[in-house]
C-alpha cells in the first residue's frame, strides 16, 4: 500500500512566501516574473534558429508534445524537451489525477480570463505545469507506427483543400497550392513519402491562407516546411531528406526580433494542428462494413420449398460493437 496517496503532498500545499507580500510587492513581484518568463522565451527562440540542428531539435519537440501556444513550447523545451504533455494542477485534478510524491512543475503560461471595467478579459498567469510523467496514472503507450499508404489515405480523405493530379507541373515542382483555385496540384508517380511530404507542405501553405489577398508564397514557404517535417516526425514517416538551415538562415540564425521568431513558430504549430486534427480524425474513423441485417427480405416459397436463408459476411467481433456503440466523442483538446 502507498500510504502518500492518501496524504496530501505535492507543491500545490506548499504555502507561497509571495503571499505574505503587499500588494506594491507582489504587483512587483508578478512583474519581474513575467519579465523573467518572457526573457526565457525569447532567448529560446532565438537560440532555436541557430542551426539546422537546433531547430530539428525544436521541431521533434512539438511533434512529441501535446498542444500548446508557441510561447509555452519554447518556454517547456527550454526546461525539459522530453515533455510531451503538460496540465496545470487543477487541470490533472479535474481528470481525478494526482501529483507522485516530490515533483516539481514546470514554469508555465496559462490563460485566465479576468474582469475590467464591467467587461470580462482574457489575460494569462505565470504558474507552474506537470508532465504526464509526473502524474500517478498509467503511461500512454507509443503510437503504433502506421502504413504509409494508410496515412496518405487519412491525409487526402475529404480534405478541405482540394488536391489534383498536376499533369503540366515544371520538372522541379513536386506539388504546389494555388489560392486563387485553393487546390494543390501534385506530381504523379513520386514515391509515397515524398508524396506525402510535398502534400503536406502545401496543405501547410493552405493553413496559412487568410483568403484576403494577402497570400504570399515566398512568405509561407520556410513555416510550410518545417510543418511537413513536424507532421512526418509526429507520423513517423522518414524525414532524414528535410534540410533546414536555409530556414536558420533566412530567420538570420536567430538574429531577428524575438517576436518575429516567435510569430514564425506560432504560424509552424497552427498549421501542423490543422493537419494533424485532419488526419487522426480519418484514422479514428472506421471504415463501412457489411453487417447483417435484420430485416432482410425472404426469398418466395414454391410448393413445399422454402427460400434458403442467405449467410451474411462474417463481421469481427470488435468491430460489431464499435459499431453497435457508435463512434465515441473525443474529449476537447485542452
Amino acid at each position: 500500500m502507498d500510504l502518500s496517496q492518501y496524504l496530501q503532498t505535492g507543491e500545490e500545499n506548499q504555502a507561497e512566501p509571495e503571499q505574505q507580500l503587499s500588494k506594491e510587492e507582489y504587483a512587483a513581484l508578478k512583474k519581474q516574473q513575467r519579465e523573467e518568463v518572457w526573457g526565457a522565451v525569447d532567448a529560446k527562440a532565438q537560440e532555436v534558429f541557430q542551426n539546422g540542428e537546433s531547430l530539428k531539435g525544436f521541431l521533434n519537440f512539438m511533434a512529441q508534445c501535446k498542444p500548446q501556444k508557441a510561447a509555452n513550447l519554447l518556454l517547456l523545451y527550454g526546461q525539459n524537451p522530453e515533455i510531451r504533455q503538460v496540465k496545470t494542477f487543477d487541470g490533472w485534478k479535474k481528470e481525478h489525477k494526482t501529483l507522485r510524491p516530490g515533483v516539481h512543475g514546470y514554469t508555465f503560461i496559462a490563460d485566465q480570463n479576468y474582469e475590467k471595467d464591467g467587461e470580462i478579459r482574457q489575460g494569462y498567469v505565470i504558474t507552474r505545469a506537470y508532465d504526464i510523467s509526473q502524474i500517478r496514472t498509467k503511461q500512454p503507450e507509443p503510437p503504433e507506427p502506421k502504413l504509409i499508404q494508410v496515412l496518405l489515405g487519412a491525409l487526402l480523405k475529404n480534405s478541405e483543400t482540394k488536391v489534383s493530379i498536376g499533369d503540366n507541373l515544371p520538372e522541379s515542382v513536386q506539388a504546389q497550392y494555388i489560392p486563387r483555385q485553393r487546390t494543390i496540384f501534385a506530381r504523379n508517380g513520386m514515391s509515397e513519402e515524398v508524396t506525402f511530404h510535398a502534400i503536406n507542405r502545401e496543405m501547410a501553405c493552405a493553413a496559412m491562407d487568410a483568403h484576403d489577398g494577402t497570400y504570399s508564397r515566398v512568405s509561407v514557404s520556410p513555416q510550410a516546411f518545417c510543418a511537413a517535417y513536424v507532421v512526418a516526425q509526429r507520423y513517423g514517416v522518414e524525414n532524414s531528406g528535410f534540410q533546414l538551415d536555409k530556414v536558420c538562415e533566412m530567420q538570420e540564425y536567430g538574429n531577428k526580433d524575438p517576436q518575429e521568431l516567435r510569430a514564425f513558430i506560432g504560424n509552424v504549430k497552427n498549421a501542423v494542428y490543422t493537419i494533424s486534427r485532419h488526419i487522426d480524425r480519418n484514422l479514428g474513423q472506421p471504415e463501412q462494413e457489411f453487417t447483417a441485417d435484420e430485416f432482410a427480405v425472404a426469398e418466395g416459397t414454391n410448393g413445399d420449398k422454402r427460400g434458403q436463408e442467405t449467410q451474411a459476411p462474417e463481421v469481427p467481433a470488435e468491430k460489431a460493437q464499435k459499431q453497435k456503440g457508435g463512434k465515441a466523442k473525443k474529449q476537447p483538446e485542452r
